[in-house]
């Protein structure tokens, strides 16, 4: 169509239809944009302003040639619209009617699409500079869990609709611009282009073409002119817009017109201006008081919605009883309302809500501003992605799905460093340099080199941060080299792990039966809360993570304590129960596939001792064998010597003992030797061959 109006000769009639239709397009296109309440509400504005000008220049095009065919027989030879545009603005003076057109041209040009075309350039740069900011925002929400992937996905969509818009604008406005310097053009064009075909071809006065032609040109360009001023106003309301659930109107009218006092000064300025003599009295006097009028109604309204906010919190009875005096007059209503107890005395009716206490995170991790391109994807940032992977090997390794770990900045750490909590309890922190790499120390280097000296801080290594063009020659003298996106994230991931049992909850252990009921219902409906109730299997599953075994074999777990048949509710004792069988399992990850158990065992008169100590706390009522401390220091220290042995010899650091003091064993060598795993003896599968290593008593 564009194309055919560009090339083709359009009847009169035909100019009237489209000109009027490029008029309405032009409100209509204003008006959305008025009442959009975001930019992106009008996403297709760009597009849809490149069309109209488009539009636009097709109908200069078919008008001029209208125009310059048909203008000296005069009158409504270009069609109604253009002679009754032309006639108006025109009013029978020529040189008044081109000095209108043009400065109708200037404000286009110069001041609304000038500034719109700044506005639009000026946004599109902020707001593209703003997006790694706002989609490490969206990161940080959905690790918090605070959105889902689906809402996270859309806020990452409007957030680079939003860049695109903007730069779509941004290069929209130049079309306008342009636009409007093409009008200036064919103004001139049009005039001396029909001066020349008046005279020559037509053979007309200089006069009667004068008229018939600028009458014809003014109408034209103004007729054009109009919606292309409509359209920059709407680009320029598009651009400054900013966000809200409001429009445009009631933006305006809430916070320009909804403050009494500003409407007060400004009445009394007009009432100073209006009194003065030789100004325009009635004008500037009735602007005055118009303005009181409406100061006045705007402050008896808010009063009225004071009142009525007041009544509905209680406020009425706190002025009744300090009006009896049963409470100070001096009651300050600055906290809020005040309201009484039944004892008449005060107490504050709370302004803040549940929304208010935020839970405490689960797993947090917080660093300084200096790391924030760690976590962000688009400064190549790594953590996030190391993070997930940790998240998963662990999910996978433990048996539940481990929480997400959620990333906020703290300005109160050190520019380089960070900080892990549990709980919104502090369990590490360290300092790492992103530009640098960690050379660690892994027991045996061939030589020192430069660099920041550190300790490792997830394993306690001695550590040194290097520049990377180093990193070759610190492998080769034996070092371990690791970024320090590796660093932080090998950290988390020895926090989680040692601290797994602590992760694991309700909501998990429910989680774990829902799956498991999938393929074994009859087991799940036996188990809970046939054998035990779910507090119970929480502190079986915490006590067996806690021992560092997976709760991976679900079924297994459940079938035990599902056998035991409810005969306890002791949680120490279903763990032994469990531990028996998962011993294939357990045992496996000590030694592998190796068919034989290296192990340490007790001296049997220790071993008896024990026994004997929980005999009798178990015919005393008590929870578990008593070791009197000197018997315990030497105890400790034997087998860390064993362990010692064992390590140097590369072998696991088992300890075997019988099945009754397993348990006191295990926690007994928890914080001393963390390393050490304590079997009984019924947790040997038949497949594997005990091997003694050494007998420990407290004589050694």
């Amino acid at each position: 169509m564009l194309l055919g109006m560009m090339t083709l000769p359009l009847p009169p009639f035909l100019l009237d239809m489209f000109f009027s239709f490029n008029i309405a397009l032009s409100i209509v296109v204003l008006l959305v944009g008025v009442y959009s309440l975001r930019p992106l509400d009008f996403a297709a504005f760009p597009t849809i302003l490149l069309v109209a000008t488009l539009l636009r220049l097709a109908l200069n095009v078919a008008s001029t040639r209208v125009v310059l065919l048909e203008g000296h027989e005069g009158g409504d030879a270009a069609g109604k619209v253009i002679q009754a545009f032309g006639e108006v603005v025109i009013g029978g003076n020529y040189a008044v009617g081109i000095i209108i057109f043009i400065i109708l041209m200037i404000i286009n040009f110069v001041v609304v699409t000038k500034g719109a075309g700044r506005i639009s350039e000026v946004s599109a740069r902020f707001t593209l500079d703003a997006m790694p900011g706002k989609q490490m925002a969206i990161d940080a929400d959905l690790n918090a869990g605070l959105i889902d992937q689906d809402e996270a996905r859309q806020r990452r969509e409007d957030v680079a609709s939003e860049a695109d818009f903007y730069g779509a604008m941004d290069g929209a406005s130049k079309f306008v611009r342009g636009d409007a310097m093409a009008g200036i053009l064919i103004l001139v064009l049009n005039i001396f282009g029909g001066l020349i075909v008046g005279m020559v071809q037509h053979q007309l006065e200089f006069q009667d073409a004068l008229e018939k032609y600028i009458l014809l040109t003014i109408g034209d360009g103004l007729v054009a002119q109009v919606p292309s001023l409509l359209l920059s106003t709407a680009a320029a309301i598009m651009v400054t817009r900013v966000n809200s659930s409001e429009d445009m109107r009631n933006q305006v009218m809430r916070q320009m017109f909804d403050s009494p006092k500003a409407l007060g000064v400004a009445s009394i300025v007009l009432f100073i201006m209006g009194a003065i003599p030789g100004m325009p009295h009635v004008s500037f006097l009735g602007l005055a008081f118009l303005a009181a009028g409406l100061a006045l109604y705007l402050y008896y309204r808010q009063h009225q919605a004071e009142i009525a906010a007041g009544s509905q919190s209680g406020l009425p009875a706190v002025k009744s009883n300090v009006a009896n005096g049963q409470v100070p007059a001096q009651v300050s209503q600055q906290g809020g309302p005040v309201t009484l107890d039944n004892d008449g005395g005060q107490k504050e009716s709370a302004d803040i809500g549940w929304d208010d206490v935020q839970p405490v995170d689960i797993v947090g991790l917080e660093v300084g501003y200096r790391l924030i391109p760690m976590v962000d994807k688009n400064q190549g940032g790594e953590l996030l992605g190391r993070i997930k992977g940790v998240r998963k090997k662990l999910s996978q390794d433990l048996g539940f799905l481990v929480p997400s770990v959620h990333i906020r900045d703290n300005l109160d750490l050190m520019p380089n460093g960070y900080r892990i909590s549990l709980m919104g309890v502090t369990l590490g922190e360290a300092e790492v340099y992103p530009e640098k790499e960690l050379a660690i120390n892994p027991g045996q280097v061939f030589g020192q080199i430069d660099g920041i000296n550190t300790t490792d801080p997830a394993f306690g290594l001695e550590a040194v941060w290097i520049d990377p063009d180093k990193k070759d020659k610190a492998q080769t003298l034996g070092y371990t080299v690791v970024d320090a996106s590796t660093v932080v994230a090998t950290q988390i991931n020895h926090i989680l792990h040692k601290h797994s049992y602590e992760l694991l909850g309700h909501e998990e252990v429910q989680k774990l039966l829902d799956k498991l009921e999938e393929s074994s219902p009859k087991l799940v409906e036996q188990l809970v809360p046939g054998a035990v109730n779910l507090n119970v299997l929480l502190k079986v599953l915490q006590g067996l993570l806690h021992e560092r075994v997976s709760i991976r074999d679900m079924r297994t777990i459940a079938e035990a304590l599902a056998s035991a048949g409810g005969a306890s509710q002791d949680p120490d004792a279903l763990i032994s129960v469990v531990r028996v069988a998962l011993s294939r399992q357990i045992v496996q990850s000590i030694v592998g596939q190796d068919p034989e158990v290296p192990v340490v065992t007790l001296e049997a008169g220790l071993e008896q001792l024990l026994l004997q100590s929980i005999q009798q706390s178990q015919k005393s009522g008590g929870g578990g064998a008593f070791i009197e401390p000197q018997l315990a220091e030497k105890l400790q220290r034997s087998l860390i010597d064993a362990a010692q042995k064992q390590e140097m010899k590369g072998k696991p650091v088992v300890l075997l003992v019988a099945a009754p003091i397993r348990n006191v064993m295990a926690k007994f060598v928890r914080f001393s030797l963390p390393d050490m795993s304590v079997l009984a003896y019924t947790e040997i599968p038949d497949n594997k061959q005990v091997t003694i290593e050494a007998s420990v008593g407290v004589d050694q």
